[in-house]
């Protein structure tokens, strides 16, 4: 079989997981605290018998997406003038305690919930970095670069700011949330400066992921008709040519 069949194959299968990947991006541009996610390739065939054959090398000339990884490049920061919203500047995530357990985020859009709590839009606590839910009294609120929350001067507690290993792979909860993987305990975040009165936008911009969709869509409709092409041709040996020999 020609080997520009599999090309077409394994070139329609990685644009269209990465069109589905460009457009979960874009939905969220306007969604606070939001890491795109950017594809990455891996060889059709795993393992170490992949190569063994002929037909194997052939396939893994060519790659497949094996998944998307978060970007973690940095989001404008956009001033709202709200003293209990939040925005991290450098590498870290604030800490939330939900229903299934600890989520961390870089939404830092939170309010003084009615149990005095600081709290996410959603009323789930807002942690310190050793896990406790922070208690904001009523009073003019100040929150420093490193996290300290002071109320009409006096010190209350400090927001968790937390960052983890290199590599380490979050898993997307809903738009802005992220789950650490089993076992992975989180440490303070050494070069993460809190902005007080600002929200940090995502780091997917609309413009350029409106161009990225666009492109993705166009590769993937490149890839289809490229398929169509060689499935006639097989067609066309099979009836026509095969016969003959």
């Amino acid at each position: 079989m020609d080997s520009g069949y599999y090309a077409a194959m394994t070139g329609l299968v990685a644009r269209t997981q990465a069109l589905d990947t460009a457009a979960a991006n874009l939905a969220n541009a306007q969604t606070p605290g939001y890491r795109a996610e950017r594809e990455f390739f891996r060889s059709v065939l795993l393992g170490p018998d992949a190569l063994d054959s002929q037909l194997g090398k052939t396939v893994n000339n060519y790659g497949l997406l094996g998944g998307d990884r978060l970007s973690l490049a940095q989001g404008a920061l956009e001033e709202t003038g709200n003293p209990l919203d939040l925005a991290i500047e450098g590498q870290g995530f604030f800490m939330v305690q939900t229903p299934n357990g600890v989520r961390y985020t870089r939404d830092g859009s939170f309010h003084r919930a009615q149990n005095g709590q600081l709290a996410t839009g959603a009323d789930e606590p807002v942690l310190t970095a050793a896990g406790q839910p922070i208690a904001i009294p009523p009073g003019e609120v100040s929150v420093g670069a490193d996290g300290v929350i002071s109320v009409s001067g006096g010190t209350v507690a400090a927001v968790g700011v937390v960052a983890f290993p290199a590599g380490t792979e979050l898993t997307p909860e809903g738009a802005n949330r992220y789950v650490a993987p089993q076992g992975v305990k989180p440490v303070a975040a050494s070069d993460a400066a809190v902005h007080q009165g600002a929200l940090e936008a995502a780091n997917q911009d609309v413009v350029q992921g409106s161009l990225n969709l666009i492109v993705m869509q166009r590769q993937a409709e490149m890839m289809q008709r490229a398929l169509t092409v060689f499935h006639t041709e097989f067609n066309k040996f099979a009836t026509e040519d095969l016969p003959k020999v």
